[in-house]
């Protein structure tokens, strides 16, 4: 099952047609019809705007005609001058960004964590060659250069048990709509949406994970972070039943079970620009017309040692975010309010589902 297969074929473009609302209008985060979840928000965005040529235009009007057209894509009216606003797409909460080079500008203004930030990639000679969706929180990710310095951080301290279920129980939302019995190998994919009766218990989610302290994956080196990280998402993706591991860069990490998964050989705990207790919406589309909420993601945090060769994991906690702070203690950071410039990875546009370069 391809990436774009997993996600619902809902006919977002259609249905905001026929709304008659601008792109100025607020829409509820995890609308089932309204909201495009940034998934979805890539694949329409980059299949419409494919092959579009922006040469010969001055640099403002570049940026005006490619947000014409992603408002032609998204089925939209085209205002009659673009609003000043933050976001620009305020109905869908995201920024576009016109990009001929890897190095990304966000002038006066914070990383938004929860925010989209769609990057539209130029040829030499001004054709789009791809659009890639991200939120700040993964933008943040990316910083290289100390320009955001601090992020959010919490410190991990193994203790006597080599595993450790922090929260015994979902959070009060999520509980009834997780199920015992699934066959996940054939009902979805790892980045298929959560959607009621197809989200394991964290009890369940926690005995098949256990299983994996111990086991060894090769080291790819700590210059190598995406790849250490998929070595043990895929164990992570065979351990729950999954048939294949797919990985598209999103928050969380297993869409389909909201599992992020961390992988951990010193006690820091990187979080970005999220807290996991935050109670902020999460962008994905609403559980029997719930809305999700970040504290809702049960996350797998594996503790490891590598001798340079072969990482293996000594420890295992599973939390909900809501419990998070209950095991794990917080050092509060900060993002600094000026121009950011972030050089995205030089293989970012060519990424496919799980990552990697096609």
């Amino acid at each position: 099952m391809t990436a774009s297969s997993a996600l619902a074929p809902i006919p977002y473009v259609s249905n905001i047609r026929s709304s008659g609302l601008t792109i100025y209008d607020p829409i509820e985060i995890g609308d089932p019809k309204l909201w495009i979840p940034s998934p979805d928000l890539e694949r329409l965005l980059d299949g419409g705007l494919r092959a579009l040529s922006l040469a010969g235009l001055p640099i403002r009007s570049r940026s005006k005609v490619a947000k014409e057209h992603v408002c032609r894509v998204l089925g939209y009216p085209i205002p009659g001058s673009f609003r000043k606003s933050q976001p620009r797409f305020p109905g869908q909460i995201f920024d576009t960004y016109v990009q001929k080079s890897n190095n990304l500008q966000i002038w006066n203004e914070e990383l938004s964590p929860t925010r989209r930030y769609v990057l539209i990639r130029l040829s030499s000679d001004d054709v789009v060659t791809r659009v890639k969706v991200v939120t700040g929180d993964t933008l943040a990710e990316m910083d290289t250069t100390g320009t955001l310095t601090q992020k959010y951080q919490a410190r991990c301290i193994p203790g006597a048990a080599n595993a450790e279920l922090v929260a015994s129980e979902d959070t009060a939302l999520l509980r009834p709509f997780v199920a015992v019995e699934i066959d996940l190998q054939h009902v979805a994919t790892p980045i298929s949406y959560p959607t009621a009766g197809a989200l394991l218990p964290i009890g369940t989610l926690y005995a098949r994970l256990a299983v994996l302290i111990d086991s060894t994956f090769i080291d790819s080196g700590h210059d190598q972070e995406r790849n250490r990280g998929a070595g043990l998402h895929r164990m992570v993706c065979s351990a729950l039943g999954y048939a294949s591991y797919q990985d598209d860069g999103q928050f969380p990490d297993l869409r389909h079970q909201l599992l992020e998964v961390k992988l951990q050989t010193s006690p820091t705990i990187d979080l970005g620009l999220v807290l996991p207790s935050s109670t902020e919406p999460l962008d994905v589309p609403h559980i029997a017309g719930r809305q999700v909420r970040h504290c809702e993601v049960r996350y797998a945090i594996f503790y490891a040692h590598t001798d340079g060769e072969l990482v293996t994991l000594t420890h295992l906690f599973l939390t909900t975010g809501e419990a998070f702070f209950t095991r794990f203690s917080q050092f509060q950071g900060r993002v600094l309010n000026k121009k950011l410039q972030i050089p995205l990875p030089g293989d970012f546009f060519d990424r496919n589902a799980e990552g990697f370069p096609d």
